[in-house]
């Protein structure tokens, strides 16, 4: 992820030339004998540092983070924990189960495009469209077509014959939809059998004619025991990294 937003700011150096004052030593502006521009080392690491701001976004709009971490709200919801594992913990367990998922992707970046950079082989704008194809290739992958379609009609975008006109504004928000929607379905079958146990035990409560006891405090243990039996944090996570082919 450092490596993508790297690029990303280099990329913001490459394509805009408000800075090209050439009376402010902080702001040099040199020109290469082929034609290309490049900024003083004091711009590109404030344009790094202001990249960075847009880590969290980035992790939340265009990596596996968000199916994770909804899908491990709704398990603790089922439980019936309010409180427990925290949600320090939970974000935790989602922010490695991320990298995880992520590790093919940012390795892709790192030989086709940063590397290359690193080398000077290809120039900063040239390295970011390289980084954008593996990003864009996962995206697609976890995007269903009819929420592509939904936001190319709602942008204007009529006709797309092929995925490689897909605008970068149109992937986002369908793939942040189409993750939801994932997201909640794996939650739903996770959260059918501590509803059954919950209805199992209610129903005996109120033929023992205790309806004052609270369902909830007799089922908790029981759910417990048969999330701990089927070993069930290795399952959830491992359903969760096969669902996006890394398991």
């Amino acid at each position: 992820m450092l490596r993508f937003v790297l690029l990303f700011a280099l990329g913001l150096l490459a394509s805009t030339g408000a800075f090209a004052d050439t009376g402010i030593p902080a702001l040099t502006l040199v020109t290469g004998e082929d034609g290309t521009q490049s900024y003083t080392v004091t711009i590109q690491i404030l344009a790094i540092m202001t990249a960075l701001t847009f880590i969290p976004a980035a992790l939340v709009m265009m990596t596996s983070f968000t199916r994770i971490i909804i899908v491990f709200a709704i398990l603790r919801q089922a439980l019936g924990l309010q409180q427990s594992p925290s949600n320090q913990i939970l974000i935790g367990l989602a922010l490695f189960l991320t990298f995880f998922i992520m590790t093919p992707v940012w390795e892709e970046i790192n030989v086709s495009a940063l590397q290359p950079y690193l080398s000077e082989d290809v120039t900063a704008l040239e390295a970011v469209q390289l980084a954008k194809k593996p990003i864009t290739e996962f995206m697609l992958a976890q995007t269903r077509e009819d929420h592509v379609d939904l936001f190319a009609r709602i942008a204007g975008h009529n006709i797309i014959r092929s995925t490689d006109e897909i605008p970068f504004s149109v992937l986002v928000p369908a793939f942040m939809t189409s993750e939801l929607k994932t997201a909640f379905q794996i939650g739903f079958i996770v959260f059918i059998p501590f509803l059954v146990i919950d209805l199992v035990i209610a129903s005996i409560l109120m033929a023992m004619g205790m309806m004052m006891l609270s369902p909830i405090i007799i089922s908790l243990p029981f759910k417990i025991m048969l999330f701990v039996l089927i070993d069930g944090w290795a399952l959830v996570m491992g359903t969760l990294a096969s669902s996006f082919g890394a398991g």
